[in-house]
C-alpha cells in the first residue's frame, strides 16, 4: 500500500496539530496557547448566496460554502473547493462550492479579467492547471469527515501539484481557517500518495484507511422503508423467515436474503455485494453501523414497527403506528411485472457470437437484446455482444436455449406440480411449506430424466468445441436484468465433467432446479411476476478451477451520480476461493476508483486485500489498464442500449465480472477474461421500458 509510508493516523493528529505554529489558529489563541483557537465569522449576514470567503472563521463560514463532495466515496463528508492564484501574490478563496460545483466555474466567473489574466476555456484550463508545473492556480478542497473529525486537504486524483505546490496550499489554508490546527493531507489516488512522501513534517498526512477506521455509519442504497424491526445473525437466515415487511438487523452481509423493506449490517460491505445490489435493484435502504447487533436506539425498537431512513450522511430510526405501516406498504407496492413470452422456437446450441446478431435496418442495439433475451435469456444475450468485441478478452462459450428447459419440464410433469403448489393456500402464507414443497419440486427435478436426443446434441457439441474441459452451466433465464427485476443472484451455476456424463446431466439439473429457491421464488412473487413464464437458458464454457483473482467492476463512478468525476469502480480479489461479491467476516478486497480518462489514469484505492502482503495489490499497474481499456469498450458499446446513445439522461452503468486467469498460458502473467456484462441497477434488457 503506497500510502502507508509517512501517513500519519487519526490517532496521532492531535499531537501533530499541537506542534503546528501560531500561525495556524483563525484569531485569539492558538496551538501554543492554553484554549482553542476563538472562531470568528467572516460572513456578516446568513445570506446563503456567499460566492466566496477568502478567511473561513468559524464553522457557520464553512457550512455556508459547502457541499457534499462530488465523488462522496467516504460518507458523512462536507466540502469547500479552494483556489490558491499564484498570479496574485497565492491568494486564496474558499469558493461557495453549491453555487460553483467545479473550480473553472469559480475562477472564470471572478478571477479572469479586472487587472488579472484572462481565464482560458474549459479545455485548456484542464490541460494547464492539473497537470503543468508552470500553472497559475493550484486548485484543492477542504473536507471535513464527520465520524472521525478530521479536516482534510484533497487534491484530485489526477492532479500532478508538486509537494511543493501541496505546502503552499495547504500552509495558506491552515492561515485562513478556524481548524487549521487540525488540518491533514488527505492522498486521493496511489499517485498523490507517491508525492505526498515529499512534503514536509509539518504537514500531517491522513490515509483512507484512517478515514475508513473512524466512520460509524455506511451509507449503502439510500431511501426510507417502514417495517418490524428484526435482529438477526446472518448464520441464521438459513433456517430463520423472513417477511417482506421486515427491516432486519444483522451482524455480517450474508450472500443472499430474501426480500424486506430495508437492511442494517453490523460489518460494513462492498457496494458491490450481493445484498446491496439486491437493494439497490428493491429499491430499499441498506447501510453499514458498526456495532448494530447492541446499538441502543436500534435494540429499544426490537420487534416493533418502524421508518428507518437511510440519507447519505446520516441515518435515522423511530417507531410507527400499525396504519402508518399498512399506507407505506400500500403506496410503495413494486410495479407488477410481466415477462415477455418465450420464443420457444429456437432449438439450436449457438456458438456466443450468434446469439445476439448485429441490429436489423430500423432496430436498436435494445431491441436486439430484448429479443435474444426470449429465447437464449439475458446473460446470453449480453455476452454474445462481447463475443464480437475483439478488444474484450472473453471464454470461448456457446448457448442451449429455453427450449430445452421447458421440454424438461414438461416431459416430467413438472409444471403440473407447479400449478399444483400455487393453487394451494397453505403453499402461498406459510414460508415454511413454501420452503419445504420448493425443495421437494428442486430434488425431483435433480433426479428426473434430460431428454435424449438434447443429451446426444450436447454431447456432441462439447466433444467438437470443447474435447478434454470441464464445462460450466452458467443460468441465462428471461427474468435477469429486468427493468425493476434485476434478480441480481437469484439463480445457481454448476460445473460438470464430460469425461462422466452423468456429472454434466447432474450439474444441467441442478442448474435448471435453482429458478425454484425460496428466496428466488418469493423475489418474483413479491414483482408480481407469473412464475409459469419463467424460462432458462444455459450459457456453457469451460470452468476456469484455479484462477488468480476475481472481481466486479461498474463502467461509472457509482460515488457520482453528477458524472462531474467519472471513474471506474473496481472490487477485486486474490484467488477464486473467495467471492468479491460476498467475502467472509473479516476478509477485505482491494477496491479502487480508476480514473481511467484522466491523464496519467491515476488509480484511488478505498480499502485494501487482507490476502495479500501489506503494501502489494491483486493487481499489477499493467492488469489494472488492461482491465481499464475492457470496461471503457463495454460503456461505450452499450451506450446505445443503456446510456446516452440511447436517450437515457441519467447515470449509466454496466456492471462487469472479470477474472484474471493463466490456466491457457502457464508461466505467463494471468490474463484478463470478461465472464459478465449487464446494465448496473436502474435499467435492463428484457424490459418494456423504452
Amino acid at each position: 500500500m503506497v500510502q502507508s509510508t509517512r501517513i500519519t493516523s487519526i490517532a496521532v493528529l492531535a499531537l501533530v496539530a499541537a506542534m503546528l505554529p501560531p500561525a495556524c489558529s483563525s484569531s485569539g489563541s492558538g496551538p501554543g496557547d492554553d484554549g482553542p483557537p476563538i472562531e470568528v465569522c467572516e460572513r456578516t449576514s446568513d445570506d446563503a448566496s456567499t460566492e466566496f470567503l477568502k478567511r473561513v472563521g468559524c464553522a457557520e463560514d464553512f457550512e455556508a460554502l459547502a457541499s457534499e463532495p462530488i465523488d462522496a466515496s467516504l460518507p458523512g463528508a462536507r466540502s469547500v473547493k479552494v483556489v490558491l492564484d499564484q498570479a496574485d501574490q497565492n491568494a486564496l478563496y474558499f469558493q461557495n462550492s453549491v453555487l460553483y460545483r467545479v473550480h473553472y466555474d469559480f475562477v472564470s466567473s471572478h478571477l479572469s479579467g479586472d487587472g488579472l489574466p484572462f481565464v482560458p476555456p474549459l479545455g485548456e484550463f484542464n490541460a494547464t492547471e492539473y497537470f503543468t508545473p508552470d500553472r497559475r492556480f493550484v486548485l484543492g478542497a477542504v473536507t471535513h469527515y464527520e465520524g472521525p473529525d478530521v479536516w482534510a486537504l484533497e487534491i484530485s486524483p489526477y492532479d500532478t501539484a508538486s509537494a511543493d505546490m501541496i505546502t503552499t496550499l495547504f500552509k495558506a489554508v491552515q492561515r485562513a481557517s478556524f481548524f487549521g490546527a487540525k488540518l491533514a493531507f488527505h492522498p486521493t489516488s496511489e499517485s498523490v500518495a507517491i508525492e505526498a512522501q515529499k512534503l514536509p513534517e509539518g504537514v500531517p498526512v491522513v490515509s483512507t484507511d484512517d478515514l475508513y477506521a473512524g466512520i460509524d455509519y455506511q451509507p449503502l442504497s439510500l431511501g426510507t422503508a417502514v417495517g418490524r424491526l428484526r435482529f438477526v445473525r446472518a448464520a441464521a437466515l438459513d433456517s430463520e423467515y423472513l417477511s417482506h415487511q421486515d427491516i432486519v438487523v444483522l451482524d455480517q452481509a450474508p450472500n443472499d436474503i430474501s426480500v424486506v423493506q430495508g437492511i442494517i449490517t453490523e460489518e460494513f460491505q462492498t457496494p458491490l455485494s450481493h445484498v446491496n445490489v439486491l437493494s439497490q435493484n428493491r429499491r430499499t435502504p441498506n447501510m453499514g453501523l458498526r456495532n448494530a447487533m447492541s446499538h441502543p436506539e436500534l435494540l429499544a425498537l426490537k420487534d416493533k414497527l418502524v421508518e428507518l431512513t437511510a440519507g447519505a450522511s446520516s441515518w435515522s430510526v423511530r417507531e410507527v403506528t400499525e396504519a402508518e405501516a399498512e399506507a407505506f406498504w400500500e403506496a410503495h407496492k413494486p410495479v407488477p411485472v410481466t415477462l415477455p413470452p418465450l420464443d420457444l422456437t429456437a432449438t439450436e446450441l449457438l456458438d456466443l457470437e450468434e446469439v445476439t446478431p448485429d441490429p436489423a435496418d430500423g432496430e436498436s442495439l435494445r431491441d436486439a437484446i430484448k429479443k435474444a433475451v426470449l429465447a437464449y435469456g439475458g446473460k446470453a444475450a449480453h455476452y454474445s455482444i462481447l463475443a464480437r468485441m475483439p478488444e474484450i478478452p472473453i471464454l470461448k462459450a456457446f448457448a442451449i436455449p429455453v427450449y430445452y428447459y421447458d421440454q424438461f419440464m414438461q416431459q416430467n410433469g413438472f409444471y403440473d406440480q407447479l400449478e399444483a403448489l400455487l393453487e394451494d393456500p397453505e403453499f402461498k402464507t406459510d414460508p415454511a411449506v413454501r420452503d419445504r414443497e420448493l425443495k421437494a419440486l428442486r430434488d425431483a427435478m435433480k433426479d428426473a430424466p434430460l431428454d435424449a436426443d438434447f443429451q446426444a446434441l450436447l454431447q456432441a457439441k462439447i466433444e467438437a468445441d470443447y474435447p478434454g474441459f470441464k464445462m460450466r452451466f452458467r443460468t441465462s433465464t428471461n427474468s435477469e436484468d429486468l427493468e425493476g427485476f434485476p434478480c441480481a443472484g437469484c439463480y445457481d451455476s454448476h460445473t460438470g465433467d464430460p469425461a462422466d456424463w452423468e456429472d454434466v446431466a447432474d450439474a444441467i439439473r441442478k442448474t435448471y432446479a435453482s429458478a425454484w429457491k425460496l428466496r428466488t421464488f418469493d423475489e418474483r412473487t413479491y414483482y408480481g411476476i407469473d412464475h409459469r413464464s419463467l424460462g432458462m437458458a444455459l450459457l456453457v464454457h469451460h470452468n476456469f478451477p484455479n484462477e488468480e483473482a476475481n472481481g466486479v467492476a461498474v463502467t461509472n463512478n457509482p460515488f457520482d451520480p453528477s458524472g462531474l468525476q467519472p471513474a471506474f469502480y473496481v472490487n477485486v480479489q486474490k484467488g477464486g476461493s473467495v467471492e468479491v461479491v460476498a467475502p467472509p467476516p473479516g476478509v477485505t478486497n482491494d477496491e479502487f476508483l480508476h480514473f481511467f480518462n484522466q491523464p496519467n489514469q491515476p488509480v484511488t484505492y478505498l480499502t485494501h486485500s487482507s490476502l495479500v502482503p501489506e503494501g502489494q495489490t491483486v493487481l499489477t499497474p499493467a492488469q489494472v489498464h488492461q482491465l481499464g481499456v475492457a470496461l471503457d469498450a463495454i460503456h461505450d458499446r452499450f451506450s446505445p442500449a443503456y446510456g446516452p446513445a440511447s436517450g437515457n439522461s441519467g447515470w449509466y452503468a454496466m456492471d462487469v465480472e472479470f477474472k484474471f486467469d493463466d490456466d491457457e498460458n502457464p508461466g505467463e502473467p494471468p490474463a484478463l477474461f470478461i465472464k459478465q456484462a449487464r446494465p448496473y441497477p436502474g435499467r435492463g434488457a428484457a424490459s418494456e421500458a423504452p
